[in-house]
């Protein structure tokens, strides 16, 4: 499968992909953001996510606090826990946060 990533570089570097088709499901979206967060940060934890499909976030109910804020849970959570790095997958449809677990 051949991808169209485009990088910006800010305080949080983001990766944006556009798949050739949809994507089946996060899990194929995971596997996909897994790739370019080894490449860029090496060692990396996801710190947060959210998946259109289902409407979805981890942490979950992140949002909650977040009712009248124009911020979602998952993005405040990623960016106040020192994520460096933002996948956004198809426009917004799956959205991953990792943090650098080394010093690269």
């Amino acid at each position: 499968m051949k991808l169209n990533i485009t990088i910006d570089d800010g305080e949080i570097k983001i990766i944006a992909v556009k798949t050739p088709a949809p994507l089946a499901d996060y899990q194929a979206a995971m596997a996909i953001a897994d790739k370019p967060a080894k490449k860029h940060l090496g060692e990396a934890m996801l710190l947060s996510w959210y998946d259109e499909d289902r409407d979805f976030e981890s942490p979950r109910h992140a949002s909650e606090c977040h009712l009248d804020s124009a911020i979602p849970g998952y993005v405040d959570y990623g960016i106040n826990h020192g994520a460096s790095l933002k996948i956004d997958i198809e426009g917004g449809r799956f959205v991953f946060f990792y943090l650098a677990l080394e010093n690269n």
